[in-house]
């Protein structure tokens, strides 16, 4: 069993170069892109039955006791309520977890060590512009599909609809705040949270594949000149691969040194707040000290710490897109799937409609959207797949300032629409 988890983890971590190796090898890959192909592999590996299946009563445990030990694990094995092919895949439940926080966490400050701040202000109106149209969008989708749904037979409608709205303005912390908040049902809210899981594979597959195609034929591109595009896009495969100098792994040594610096520092800052404000300490601290690092020259010109954050951006999607099991999602109730689908979607189309009118750019629309629709953690994702580094921090803030207003909004929300 161990020596299955330690090869698991061999896979997400090498994994990826070899993806970067026939992106460099083969033009028709590198266009595709290393974050898409990564996601595909991902969602194969988690559905074509190599791993072993949570069970449906352990999914739904996790769900609603997702802190839960290994001892509270091995009691449900020797009470006869799991398999042991359960408890195996409770193991890769935990590998995959710590994979995912390690990585993304890491990630943000690397990322964030070559941004220009002298650029932020020029990006500023449309960033709060598209803010304030995101919020509208996914309200407003919300309601309707509320009044849509009415005679559906979806269990606690407003109170579903109170998890929506907090779950796609902040993140899943506000899920798990406003089940307490509204006193929602475990089961309502275990299919609610096991839909998102669903929807939200489904949305960013779209955008890692589709998505920048689709946005930018209908709306203007990012404001930063042509040239700077292509260079991007011509140098991507050197990027990956210009790690084998002593030069280069000195610095970037270095730049890995700093961001497990200023992660403990976010960690440390976590232990000094509730639970359910943790997230937002962490990312909040990631970012401010990550800009802060980029104002110190040696940092901001070392080389290849955006690769660096971008090679961990791979192991993510890889793990994120693996924990999509079909398995666990047969026999749940296709109105509450509508509802959600119509949320996602619906919200995103909106959100474009409204753009295309106020004239926000392509990428920052899509940031935007991902940093509502799926939380800061995977604005990093959508900004390495569209190879612009310059809209990473734009997209936290917002996702961050969705963290803060989202318990607020679903409560508020719910409760209006329980007068109806």
């Amino acid at each position: 069993m161990t020596i299955g988890i330690i090869l698991l983890a061999i896979f997400y971590i090498l994994m990826p170069a070899l993806i970067l190796y026939f992106c460099f090898k083969y033009a028709t890959l590198n266009k595709l892109g290393p974050v898409i192909i990564a996601y595909i592999i991902g969602i194969l590996l988690g559905n074509i039955g190599i791993l072993p299946s949570m069970g449906t009563f352990l999914n739904e445990f996790l769900v609603t006791n997702p802190k839960s030990s290994p001892e509270e694990i091995k009691k449900l094995l020797q009470d006869g309520l799991i398999l042991d092919e359960n408890l195996l895949s409770f193991r890769i439940y935990q590998l995959r977890d710590t994979l995912m926080s390690i990585s993304i966490l890491l990630a943000i400050p690397l990322m964030l060590f070559s941004s220009n701040i002298k650029q932020w202000k020029e990006m500023a109106g449309k960033t709060f512009s598209s803010l304030l149209i995101g919020l509208f969008s996914v309200v407003f989708v919300i309601v309707a599909g509320f009044f849509i749904f009415r005679e559906s037979g979806i269990k606690d409608l407003w109170k579903v609809s109170g998890l929506l709205i907090g779950v796609y303005t902040g993140g899943t912390p506000n899920l798990a705040s406003l089940k307490i908040m509204l006193d929602v049902d475990a089961n309502t809210y275990i299919l609610t949270h096991t839909y998102d899981l669903i929807v939200g594979v489904f949305y960013l597959s779209f955008l890692l594949s589709m998505g920048p195609r689709f946005f930018n034929k209908f709306l203007i591109k990012f404001p930063l000149p042509t040239e700077q595009f292509e260079l991007k896009e011509i140098e991507v495969k050197k990027d990956f691969w210009g790690f084998l100098n002593r030069e280069t792994l000195l610095q970037l040594g270095k730049a890995i040194l700093m961001a497990i610096g200023i992660l403990s520092i976010g960690a440390g800052l976590s232990l000094m707040v509730p639970e359910s404000l943790v997230m937002v300490v962490v990312i909040l601290s990631l970012t401010t000290l990550g800009i802060l690092a980029s104002l110190i020259p040696a940092i901001n010109r070392g080389e290849k710490s955006f690769d660096a954050g971008m090679y961990l951006i791979l192991i993510f999607s890889l793990v994120v897109a693996s924990m999509a099991d079909i398995r666990n999602f047969a026999g749940l109730t296709p109105a509450l799937l509508g509802y959600i689908s119509l949320a996602v979607f619906g919200s995103l189309t909106i959100h474009v409609f409204l753009s295309k009118i106020f004239k926000i750019d392509a990428d920052t629309t899509m940031i935007t959207s991902v940093a509502f629709i799926c939380s800061p953690p995977f604005v990093p994702v959508i900004a390495g797949a569209l190879r612009n580094r310059h809209i990473m921090v734009s997209g936290i803030t917002i996702g961050i300032i969705g963290y803060a207003i989202g318990n607020y909004l679903g409560f508020l929300v719910a409760n209006l629409l329980k007068m109806f």
